[in-house]
């Protein structure tokens, strides 16, 4: 999510992220160093060394929110958050309940990061953000990026011992294949709808949704996760698209053909990662939904957040009907 972004260090809201058709276009996250077990990628993981940014209502923050809660990193790893609602200078920190301060830059709004990294930066200003605090930069800004080196590269400092990216190889294969295989039409693909802005380009977008989202209606009947028989990277970035679809999704960015919870395998699977401890303790449903509704005037200009949809993500679950591995 961001509402404008920097050209030359400078902010400015005068850019578009469609192409002539009205489709909405992703642009590139730029900062794409690595940090590594060994230190042999110039970041080494150390303990207190490195500081997350992030916002509870982004899909793409919150899957790196996730893994560091299942890695046990909360100690190793700083964070701050957010305030709900974007500004016109994008992201900014503040005093909300919610909120975490910037306690190493001191910073008020999250593009003063990206000058601090970069101060001819040109871009978009997201989150999350993987900040160095002992070479003063932005390591990397790309949300799948980040959350494979908090489970690969600081699991030797994880208090909990779960691999999300486990051998044998070929299960390493499938893993990639499958956060591959969602993302255009279900993470990436609400936006494409949700920002279209000629009919045929929402109505593309939101057909390539609901074919990917019935295809995997139908393989969450016979397994339980994604890749099989257990929980992965992939069931994290399926996750935080599930959790924000019915409350958001559905009726902010018109992806309406069916909810989730008409879904029974969909919705049990959605249920049964929510509650799991380490993904409940992430989740903020009214953050999420104010961060949407009151930021994205361009789609609600009025900033009028609804009071529903009921969800009870706690409701017994079926899952257990699969063994756990």
């Amino acid at each position: 999510m961001a509402s404008g972004m920097m050209i030359e260090g400078k902010w400015t809201t005068d850019w578009h992220q469609r192409d002539q058709s009205g489709k909405f276009n992703e642009t590139p996250t730029t900062f794409r160093d690595r940090v590594s077990a060994d230190g042999s990628s110039g970041f080494k993981a150390e303990a207190g060394r490195y500081h997350l940014y992030v916002s509870l209502a982004c899909p793409w923050a919150h899957r790196t929110l996730i893994m560091r809660e299942l890695k046990g990193l909360n100690d190793a790893i700083s964070v701050s958050i957010v305030d709900p609602m974007m500004s016109d200078k994008g992201w900014m920190f503040s005093e909300a309940p919610e909120a975490i301060p910037d306690s190493v830059n001191h910073a008020q709004y999250l593009q003063e990061i990206y000058v601090k990294a970069d101060p001819k930066y040109t871009g978009r200003v997201t989150v999350p953000v993987l900040w160095d605090k002992q070479t003063q930069t932005i390591v990397n800004n790309e949300s799948r990026e980040i959350m494979r080196m908090f489970d690969v590269e600081f699991a030797p400092l994880a208090t909990q011992k779960i691999d999300l990216y486990p051998y044998p190889r070929d299960l390493q294969q499938k893993i990639d294949e499958t956060i591959d295989a969602i993302y255009m039409p279900i993470n990436a693909g609400v936006y494409r709808a949700g920002f279209a802005r000629e009919q045929a380009a929402y109505e593309d977008a939101v057909t390539e949704l609901f074919e990917s989202l019935d295809r995997w209606e139908t393989i969450l009947s016979k397994q339980h996760y994604l890749c099989g028989d257990r929980l992965t990277e992939a069931d994290i970035c399926m996750f935080t698209t599930l959790y924000r679809f019915d409350s958001v999704y559905h009726g902010h960015f018109k992806c309406n053909l069916r909810r989730i919870l008409d879904y029974p395998n969909l919705w049990n699977y959605l249920k049964d990662l929510y509650q799991l401890g380490e993904f409940k303790a992430t989740c903020n449903l009214d953050h999420i939904k104010r961060g949407y509704y009151m930021s994205m005037t361009e789609i609600n200009p009025n900033r009028i957040v609804p009071k529903g949809p009921i969800i009870d993500f706690d409701e017994r679950h079926d899952r257990d009907r699969f063994s756990k591995a």
